[in-house]
């Protein structure tokens, strides 16, 4: 783990256990050693355990458990669940981060990439959500992670797009329906997050960026250290009062109508 805080504040999470899927690499692995360094008991679910062993690294080995977890499988799903809660007697935030994603126009889309799609972003969530509630007490929170591609269209992703909007329809009704018991559901809606090789190459070749920054209003694409924040808010008793809802962590992409970006000189 980098010796630098994932989170400027203290968001008063300690002690409490925290589920997050696809916790082996990007945007899961920033949220649960976020989680970690908030003082959390971290169960990280994802379907290779190599990847999870290096998010576990720097992490307390009485607070964190890697369960390696195939969110299409009921019954591995079942099984994360019943594993965190003999491992740490309780569940206060389930995070469902684990995503698929295959870009193409539709008419050539695989079907086995359509359905990994649906399986791992819908079928998933459900599953996860299923298994959870049972453990969830008053004060407890659900969150999911969307995309910006769940608010808007996007050229080449209609199945991404309407499996990302479908967890938004289910946050909002799972927010009506938990709610009298007192456990919260929302949603962090990052936009295009490179990591790895795309990632350093966007961050290295301005001419390769530009396609990718020039609708951002902050001028750059986001980190995953950038996003793992909003959760820890959305977790805590200073989002007490906020269920049901999207927050974008999108340096200002959504923000934009999607018309092309002319500068004083008039230029795109």
């Amino acid at each position: 783990m980098s010796d630098s805080r994932l989170a400027m504040g203290d968001y008063r999470l300690s002690g409490k256990t925290v589920i997050v899927t696809g916790a082996g690499s990007g945007i899961g692995r920033s949220i649960a050693r976020a989680f970690a360094e908030q003082g959390c008991s971290v169960v990280l679910a994802g379907r290779r355990e190599d990847a999870l062993a290096e998010t576990a690294e720097g992490m307390s080995p009485d607070h964190v458990i890697a369960v390696p977890t195939d969110v299409q499988d009921r019954e591995s799903v079942a099984d994360l669940v019943a594993i965190a809660i003999d491992r740490f007697g309780s569940l206060d935030v389930v995070v469902s981060n684990a995503a698929a994603y295959t870009a193409g126009p539709i008419e050539s889309l695989d079907p086995d990439a359509y359905r990994a799609m649906i399986a791992t972003n819908i079928d998933g969530t459900v599953a996860l959500v299923q298994e959870a509630i049972p453990h969830l007490k008053p004060g407890s929170s659900i969150l999911f992670t969307t995309s910006v591609s769940a608010i808007r269209g996007d050229w080449n992703q209609a199945v991404y797009n309407a499996s990302k909007g479908a967890m938004t329809m289910l946050m909002q009704s799972l927010a009506l329906d938990l709610g009298a018991r007192g456990i919260r559901v929302n949603a962090v809606a990052p936009a295009f997050t490179p990591m790895g090789a795309l990632g350093d190459r966007v961050r290295s070749d301005p001419d390769f960026a530009a396609p990718f920054t020039n609708r951002v209003a902050l001028g750059r694409t986001g980190l995953p250290e950038d996003v793992a924040p909003a959760f820890l808010f959305l977790a805590s008793d200073d989002a007490r009062y906020i269920t049901g809802v999207t927050l974008p962590v999108d340096g200002g992409t959504s923000a934009s109508t999607g018309q092309a970006h002319i500068d004083s000189t008039g230029r795109s």
